[in-house]
């Protein structure tokens, strides 16, 4: 049996090495290398998704892959891939980097200079115990891909777009269809999910910005349980202390949310830091929400490039949801699309202010009306991306699902072609 590899090393020098060594291992098919962190866990999800027949038994992982650290590139990996046996490669055999990549759950370090039997005696060792593993946990059928749900990131082009108005509204959405849901406030120096949901609670997202091992128990201290049925996670009540809340924390702390929530909604505010940018790269979906006007597509045209300059997101998995969007506006979804490269939402959201004030106000987003036109394009929105459950026997013969808030939301039918065409609108 062939044992599939799959180098993620980031420099050039070290790749053409471990290249050249792994074409000489007996039964190997290595794969070419990717080049940093990103493309690595998108191959992996992309081979996973297609058969899990697919996924490599071997993964190698060098000390100098980036944008993710390479332990923190690890605990990812496993968390999300745990039938894949992973290896780190660098010039530190020391007992301490050991047993923290053993920690971060790597199957075995390979010391450089790479040598061809200890390389050799790690990718069997490794890959002995995927196939153990998958043979275990599959019975030889399907291997999981990794435990969790759904993560969904919202970030706003600008200031004032209704980024939080979306994450509730689809955090909500996720909710009321029955499953359970996260909702986290990573605007970290000015979060208003607490003010649109009236929740008041001691606890914040720094409390868990210093635990190293985040146990459901300390995880469930740290949420607030929403009268709605959501876990909320908040911002600090104090701005200044979002500064202690490090990017590898926060993939911490969604590693946790995603193995205890089957779907997890992070508003990501408008601000850009280490904190917010984790959480946008380790998404299932990255949201931009932004308004059909020319200031603030070209606030989304620029943070779309400098998330593709700093490697935490390219446009082409981005998704613009266009917000307060009206029919005789000179700019239409097929023009933010082009201006911005990224992927359009089906549905855009009406502007009808007057609908949300009254429940704004008064810190009671979950109770606007069903009747909402807004309420009415989120929750429908929250069906075209996967994160609504559709009711036992609720699909008619028009391919759309209901739940019971009548009208509240909407799921088309996707086919093979992946779906809706990005440029149709909805303004209920």
């Amino acid at each position: 049996m062939s044992t599939r590899i799959l180098p993620a090393v980031g420099d050039f020098d070290a790749a053409r090495s471990v290249t050249t060594l792994l074409s000489q291992l007996p039964d190997a098919e290595p794969a070419a290398p990717v080049g940093d962190s990103t493309s690595l866990l998108d191959t992996l999800a992309r081979l996973a998704s297609e058969s899990l027949d697919e996924v490599p038994e071997v993964v190698l992982v060098h000390e100098r892959i980036g944008p993710v650290p390479a332990l923190e590139l690890i605990r990812e990996i496993a968390l999300r891939f745990p039938a894949v046996g992973v290896i780190l490669i660098t010039a530190d055999a020391s007992p301490g980097l050991f047993t923290a990549a053993m920690d971060s759950g790597a199957r075995g370090i390979v010391a450089l200079p790479l040598s061809y039997e200890e390389l050799a005696g790690r990718v069997q060792t490794a890959a002995q115990w995927s196939v153990g593993v998958r043979r275990h946990l599959s019975s030889g059928s399907d291997i999981p891909a990794g435990p969790g749900g759904t993560v969904v990131t919202v970030s706003g082009a600008k200031g004032g777009v209704g980024t939080t108005v979306v994450a509730v509204q689809l955090a909500l959405a996720a909710r009321a269809s029955g499953s359970t849901v996260a909702l986290v406030d990573m605007d970290l120096q000015a979060g208003d999910i607490a003010s649109y949901l009236d929740v008041q609670f001691r606890r914040s997202i720094v409390d868990l910005a210093s635990v190293q091992d985040i146990s459901p128990r300390v995880l469930q201290d740290a949420v607030f349980n929403h009268a709605s049925g959501m876990a909320i996670l908040l911002a600090p009540g104090e701005g200044e202390r979002g500064e202690e809340v490090a990017d590898r924390s926060v993939r911490q702390i969604v590693s946790a949310l995603r193995s205890r929530y089957e779907v997890v909604v992070i508003d990501c505010g408008t601000q850009m830091n280490g904190a917010n940018a984790a959480a946008i790269e380790m998404a299932d979906t990255a949201l931009l929400v932004t308004t059909p006007d020319v200031v603030a597509v070209r606030a989304a045209k620029r943070i779309v490039r400098m998330w593709k300059r700093l490697q935490i997101r390219k446009a082409e998995e981005t998704v613009t949801v266009i917000n307060r969007h009206i029919r005789n506006t000179e700019i239409q979804p097929p023009l933010v699309q082009k201006i911005t490269g990224t992927n359009v939402a089906p549905v855009a959201v009406p502007a009808n202010f007057k609908e949300l004030q009254s429940v704004v106000d008064a810190g009671r987003m979950q109770d606007l009306d069903a009747k909402s036109t807004v309420k009415q394009a989120l929750w429908a929105l929250a069906g075209e991306l996967g994160l609504v459950k559709a009711p036992a026997g609720a699909q008619g013969k028009s391919g759309r699902l209901r739940g019971d808030d009548r009208g509240s939301f909407g799921l088309r039918r996707r086919g093979k072609g992946g779906g809706a065409d990005p440029q149709t609108t909805r303004d209920s």
